[in-house]
């Protein structure tokens, strides 16, 4: 899944610790979504949407491949 996670997190000027920290996961699970590694889960996509003031869709869009 394609995901604008790093390009929101720069914006904000936080570090993946910072994030991680404030939706209660670990620096690597941030790291690993960042990367397109690991799909959050519906509850951590809601958390990190609702951290950034945007919607899932916005963070997340689908991978059509």
């Amino acid at each position: 899944m394609e995901n604008r996670l790093r390009v929101k997190r720069a914006e904000a000027e936080i570090t993946q610790q910072e994030l991680a920290d404030a939706v209660g996961v670990s620096r690597q699970t941030i790291y690993a979504i960042e990367k397109s590694k690991y799909d959050p889960s519906l509850e951590l996509a809601f958390k990190l949407a609702e951290y950034f003031e945007c919607s899932i869709e916005e963070l997340f869009e689908p991978d059509f491949v």
